[in-house]
């Protein structure tokens, strides 16, 4: 109940630091102001503080004032190249910008966090790290653990969270297992013979191959893998041409390709015989590269264990959800990759207030009810991870 009762009296302020984040979003990489925000208060909060950890990501320590283990908390702070519709007075002043994935509450909500747990230092046994991400939508995660964000001292588990619009605010999402998917990201250039709209005879037209791929790669994930391991693969992008008279020379496709499961390496390279096969049909040539955004996410069965427990208490056995999984990535999976961990969802759709639009939409906005949830569940975990 003692925590309960920190977090209702820094309920405003909470609410405040969400609102001035989401004003101001800062794209991947380029959370100068954000960084500044967390740095000074981390600071004020007595953490030791280490700055401009993969460019812009910050790093808070706690050092309870008893020997133990550490965990790590982590929150993410990047927003999205997204024109804001909302209209709230907090909207967003950056044209273009905008927190359409609730990154700025996830930064508010451990910032706060830190400063209800920095007050029970006496009794900590161990340290808490509280790591601010850069560029989670573009897997700045790894570079924070290639620059040592797990070591010195070395964490021992770590957990993470997001807030989650389509599951209703008082609601948490946990289950054990592959609970985010992996994301690869290709670039496909298919080049052929550019020639007359009117005479496509003499062209090689790589229009066609294009849309012979799209249709054909469908075949993998319906045809090729097992319905029991989830696989999407996505085509989201496609640039080509100059007029409507001129049969372009070439033509790129840019999309993604997820599995819920350990086998991403054979969907691609199914993938890519399947590009080889339609380009050699209609006589093109191709440049394919495939990148990893990021990898499997699975939660460690006792990480969840516990983490279910900690949800029971904050809202109930009752209001947990199990069921749920999905095929959008998340690279928290970096952490938790050689170490135990858990992520889970906090809920915060709310259909009269209007939050239930999904993430990445111009119309995302979350319920701040939900934002004290999120810092109990924070606070909580790491007091009785550290106790046990």
């Amino acid at each position: 109940m003692l925590i309960k009762r920190e977090i209702e009296a820094l309920e405003t302020e909470l609410v405040d630091l969400r609102r001035d984040l989401h004003r101001h979003p800062e794209l991947g990489f380029q959370e100068v102001r954000t960084s500044g925000i967390v740095a000074d208060y981390l600071k004020a909060c007595g953490l030791e503080v280490r700055t401009g950890v993969a460019r812009t990501g910050v790093v808070g320590l706690l050092r309870g004032n008893h020997a133990g283990r550490t965990v790590l908390l982590r929150a993410d702070m990047d927003a999205l190249p997204v024109q804001e519709q909302n209209e709230v007075p907090y909207r967003s002043v950056h044209d273009g910008k905008m927190h359409a994935c609730g990154h700025d509450g996830h930064t508010a909500m451990l910032l706060v966090a830190a400063k209800i747990l920095a007050r029970h230092k006496d009794s900590l046994r161990g340290n808490i790290k509280f790591v601010f991400q850069p560029n989670e939508e573009d897997a700045g995660a790894r570079q924070m653990v290639d620059e040592g964000v797990l070591e010195d001292p070395h964490v021992d588990a770590a957990l993470g969270l997001h807030l989650w619009s389509q599951l209703e605010t008082g609601r948490l999402g946990i289950a054990p297992g592959p609970i985010m998917a992996s994301s690869d990201y290709f670039k496909l250039t298919v080049t052929g013979q550019g020639g007359h709209g009117g005479a496509p005879h003499t062209s090689v037209d790589p229009v066609i191959c294009a849309a012979a791929i799209i249709q054909s790669v469908q075949s993998i994930q319906t045809r090729e893998i097992d319905a029991l391991k989830p696989t999407v693969i996505t085509f989201c992008k496609v640039n080509c041409g100059t007029s409507p008279i001129i049969v372009p020379d070439r033509i790129v496709l840019e999309g993604s390709i997820r599995c819920l499961y350990d086998g991403a390496e054979d969907v691609k390279e199914r993938f890519r015989r399947m590009v080889e096969s339609m380009c050699s049909v209609y006589r093109t040539t191709y440049e394919l590269k495939i990148n990893c955004g990021n990898i499997l996410l699975s939660n460690d069965p006792d990480m969840t264990d516990f983490i279910s427990k900690v949800a029971g208490k904050v809202v109930g056995p009752d209001h947990i959800e199990t069921n749920i999984r999905m095929m959008v990535g998340e690279d928290f999976a970096e952490f938790n990759k050689d170490i135990p961990g858990a992520f889970y969802f906090v809920g915060t759709g709310n259909k009269g207030k209007g939050t239930c639009y999904p993430h990445h939409h111009p119309r995302f906005n979350m319920d701040e009810d939900s934002l004290p949830i999120g810092v109990e569940m924070h606070a909580t975990a790491a007091l009785e991870f550290l106790q046990d």
